[in-house]
């Protein structure tokens, strides 16, 4: 017996300024459904949505709910009003006969998606806005719960936290996200907006890409059958037709409307089964191996009269070619990091060092580089002109818009009208035009269609630089990433060679418990000790505890060098002592360069597990 059927659409029509969005969509939603809604950017999905909530009104056909039915919805932009907390917002859908019922959820919840209650809502992020909205959602539990990018602004445990609440929720779910991860683990049922139509898979979004493509390749052989068919009928009215007769002239227009129609659905399909493609990115030029170094680095912060530590004896090397994804809870430390290698912020202690020809390219996740009142077109071409530089190669303006999705006819249009996804893809195709030797991403997949993603991917494979990229998309990360970064908090950070799936392989086996230990430890049964971590040679040992009074010497002496050259009569004073200090100074830079160097060499050296022994023992 199928679940109860909770809504229906039948034959429905909607118009936007005469032009049709849908035409004859029909589709039913039946109790415990998780559907998966996708497509393209601009062909449907909030629409959809607004019909099952009942907001957007039908041109023609029917819309049936069962009576009682409730329906929540997320959406993508939360206006917040004054003298309003987190706590009102939440409850403020919820009658008040029913908040008791509710309100033990309300800190579950709340705590899950790190948010303080009482609050203010007008205070809030747009990040920390977005998870008022997904607790007040989860709160209200509606019969069918409509999710629009509810990952967005979540950290991984967060988002983790959220698969198990949808997979255990009762009632029936709509979501739309570009989150492929997400969605394969919460649904079982695809809707795909494609071209108008509504497609229907019976399977979760884990199929959609092998069912996608089927459905398309059979769409293929189906054009090249009717082209052979329509080509026959245009071979018959080339050999000259009576044009008394009605039954030729009726068969003359059906030509017409064929080769017509033909030539429509074969740019719809090309236009459905086209990628974003841009030219290879051009060689980066070949520098230093060692790109940046972070020793013995303290970072910390003082909040509500408590010290937060960021970074603790933090030290790392990155390599020209690394391509690193970093992780973590929202205020473990990510982007002090990154501020700390762009320079941005000053390290308490200890040293972070670039090489001098090493340039950045940054996408902030705030996108504060854009100027809303700037056009699409002075965004990319500030300069102004018709043609922008990509690559090496001139392109035109319009043209390179089009690569990223957007029709050449905004060329004109302003930067604050765009969505926020919208504004994303924009600041990609800027910085992607000409990356820089180290290119920094943070939180670039937010708001982004599935298509725009792809091409990213696509691109940062053939990048040559030195990649950042901080994502909680999981799947993006072992698309991009060859080495994690995870930021715990208190200044703790775990790495782990490979991409986001060989990290959690590493974390479920460092917190893995053995057997004997999940019940009662026996003591007949004592467990095995810990292997050590490959011992230095007596002579390198030596070398490297020597290695911290070597540096905090050089240091002393660079800054006793600096202070004498500060002296702006020194030169005039003494020419060739000068010189001599000048000389010093720069012969003590470099050897401190060669102590930091040689003590992260030692320092990697002695954290190689010995032959046989696992990593993380």
């Amino acid at each position: 017996m199928p679940p109860p059927l909770l809504l229906s659409v039948k034959d429905a029509m909607v118009r936007y300024s005469e032009l049709p969005v849908f035409e004859d969509l029909s589709f039913n939603i039946h109790a415990g459904s998780r559907i998966a809604l996708v497509g393209k950017n601009g062909a449907g999905k909030s629409t959809l949505m607004n019909i099952i909530t009942g907001v957007q009104d039908l041109d023609e056909g029917e819309r049936w709910e069962e009576f009682g039915v409730s329906i929540g919805y997320l959406r993508q932009d939360i206006i917040p009003q004054e003298g309003q907390s987190v706590f009102d917002y939440i409850f403020s859908e919820i009658k008040h006969d029913e908040r008791e019922l509710h309100t033990y959820k309300v800190d579950i919840i709340a705590e899950a998606l790190h948010l303080d209650v009482q609050t203010q809502m007008t205070i809030l992020s747009g990040g920390q806005l977005r998870r008022a909205g997904l607790a007040r959602a989860l709160v209200e539990e509606p019969d069918i719960l409509l999710l629009d990018e509810p990952t967005n602004h979540l950290d991984l445990e967060a988002i983790e936290w959220l698969e198990g609440y949808l997979n255990a929720y009762r009632g029936t779910l709509l979501c739309i996200s570009h989150d492929r991860a997400f969605l394969a683990n919460v649904t079982t049922q695809v809707f795909w907006l494609d071209r108008g139509q509504l497609r229907v898979s019976p399977r979760g979004f884990k199929y959609f890409d092998e069912w996608s493509t089927l459905l398309l390749e059979q769409e293929e052989r189906e054009l090249k059958n009717r082209k052979q068919a329509v080509a026959l009928e245009v071979e018959w009215a080339s050999r000259g037709v009576k044009a008394r007769r009605k039954r030729n002239i009726r068969r003359l227009d059906q030509m017409r409307e064929m080769r017509d129609k033909l030539k429509a659905d074969q740019s719809a399909h090309k236009r459905a089964t086209a990628k974003i493609e841009l030219n290879p990115l051009k060689d980066i030029e070949a520098s230093s191996k060692i790109v940046a170094e972070f020793y013995n680095t303290h970072k910390a912060f003082e909040e509500d009269g408590k010290r937060i530590n960021i970074l603790d004896k933090f030290s790392m090397r990155i390599q020209r070619g690394d391509r690193i994804g970093i992780l973590g809870k929202n205020g473990s430390g990510k982007t002090t990091f990154l501020k700390l290698l762009l320079g941005e912020l000053e390290a308490d202690q200890g040293r972070v060092k670039t090489r001098k020809e090493l340039e950045f390219s940054y996408f902030d996740q705030k996108r504060r580089d854009l100027d809303p009142t700037d056009s699409l077109r002075k965004t990319l071409a500030p300069g102004g002109g018709d043609y922008i530089d990509v690559m090496g190669k001139q392109r035109h303006v319009c043209g390179y818009l089009k690569a990223f999705l957007f029709d050449p006819a905004r060329a004109q249009d302003k930067v604050s009208q765009l969505s926020g996804g919208e504004k994303n893809r924009l600041m990609l195709a800027r910085i992607l035009a000409n990356p820089k030797t180290c290119l920094i991403l943070d939180e670039p997949t937010n708001d982004l269609d599935m298509d725009t993603l792809d091409m990213l991917e696509d691109i940062l494979s053939q990048y040559q630089g030195t990649l950042l990229v901080v994502s909680h998309d999981r799947d993006f990360l072992d698309q991009t990433v060859t080495k994690i970064l995870a930021f715990e908090g208190n200044g703790k950070i775990d790495s782990c060679i490979g991409g986001y799936s060989d990290y959690l392989e590493m974390k479920q086996g460092k917190t893995e418990t053995p057997p004997l230990e999940k019940t009662k430890k026996s003591p007949s049964k004592p467990q095995p000790e810990k292997k050590p971590l490959k011992k230095l040679t007596y002579k390198l040992e030596r070398e490297l505890n020597q290695l911290p009074q070597k540096i905090q010497k050089a240091e002393a002496e660079i800054a006793a060098l600096s202070e004498q050259l500060a002296d702006n009569d020194f030169y005039q004073r003494d020419p060739d002592g000068f010189h001599d200090v000048t000389k010093a100074l720069a012969e003590t830079q470099t050897k401190l360069e060669r102590y930091e160097t040689r003590w992260l060499e030692l320092e990697e050296e002695r954290m190689v597990p010995q032959p046989g022994v696992e990593p993380g023992t």
